[in-house]
């Protein structure tokens, strides 16, 4: 399988270029549900311990539906497929740009959530208009053990996130352990409470926003992904559910631009437009750095050859 990894503001893309599965055609979203359904070994094998870690997200390029797509890409984390992904759009765009298969310029990108606009301004910079996010809920309250009251509001933005201020220790790097092991705690009472997002959606993000540390910056943010990993980067969908809820309590006009920071001190430039349903239409500029191209080897014979599991041991 050959791959091609690259980093956006610190979080890690795993592009695959050839080598995965076949998942005939059709929506993204049914392709999407069919790599969830009957390949999550090849989601966790070519992501975690020992073949990448648990960070690593990977953007599968399959043929689009929509003609004026240049490619179709599903997004995958160890836990499986993803809606959306803005940093690994990012990472895409620049790795596409890497390969000499697409140029400067405005192109589009199919995903399993809808179609999203990127525009290459460099070899490293790109801006991502993403599909339209909205918040679902404002000051919703949770009762946690070992936290006590939790406020936040429930917000889309590609992916379901839960955002709170509600952090019980600062958003800094040495927190991260204490952070993650929290917003664990957030994500299991949101499930022990029935709180979803329509039709069941599991919220599966759970994103702190703090005051800024850098002085070009509005705000930072740690967010849990589904696998249990932190991001690296600001989040794309992350920021996008919160421009949504920016937008909701009139905090950030159309065309302001708000710098978020990332639990690195990495950042994301966003904007907003209004939307057609009431929600906002993001875009999420940021960079990215292609770091290595490999080619991924399957042997029978190796024992992880699924990746590294907490639940594995040898026999």
């Amino acid at each position: 399988m050959h791959v091609i990894d690259s980093h956006t503001a610190g979080e890690p893309t795993r592009l695959i270029l050839e080598g995965g599965p076949e998942l005939g055609m059709g929506p993204l979203a049914e392709r999407a549900a069919r790599l969830a359904r009957a390949h999550a070994d090849f989601t966790r094998a070519v992501l975690l311990e020992p073949r990448g870690h648990d960070a690593m997200v990977g953007a599968l390029l399959v043929p689009p539906s929509a003609q004026d797509c240049v490619t179709g890409v599903i997004y995958f984390n160890p836990a499986g497929p993803l809606g959306m992904c803005g940093h690994a759009t990012i990472g895409t765009a620049v790795t596409l740009a890497h390969l000499g298969r697409i140029t400067s310029g405005r192109h589009r990108i199919e995903t399993p959530v809808g179609v999203v606009a990127v525009t290459l301004q460099d070899a490293h910079t790109v801006s991502v208009e993403n599909v339209e996010s909205t918040r679902l809920y404002k000051d919703v309250r949770l009762e946690i053990d070992g936290l006590g009251p939790v406020t936040g509001d429930v917000a889309w933005g590609g992916n379901w996130f839960f955002l709170t201020k509600d952090a019980r220790v600062a958003l800094d790097f040495a927190n991260i352990a204490v952070l993650t092991a929290d917003a664990l705690r957030i994500r299991a009472a949101l499930e022990t409470a029935g709180l979803t997002g329509p039709g069941g959606a599991v919220i599966d993000h759970i994103e702190f926003t703090a005051p800024p540390h850098r002085t070009d910056s509005h705000g930072r943010n740690f967010v849990l992904c589904p696998g249990g990993a932190y991001d690296r980067s600001p989040c794309g969908t992350g920021s996008s559910a919160k421009l949504a809820c920016l937008a909701a309590d009139g905090v950030l006009a159309p065309g302001e631009t708000w710098v978020q920071e990332s639990i690195i001190g990495s950042t994301y430039s966003l904007t907003y437009r209004p939307g057609d349903h009431g929600g906002v239409i993001p875009t999420v500029t940021g960079q990215a750095f292609v770091t290595g191209r490999t080619e991924l080897l399957f042997d029978p014979r190796d024992p992880y050859i699924g990746g590294i599991r907490p639940a594995r041991t040898r026999a």
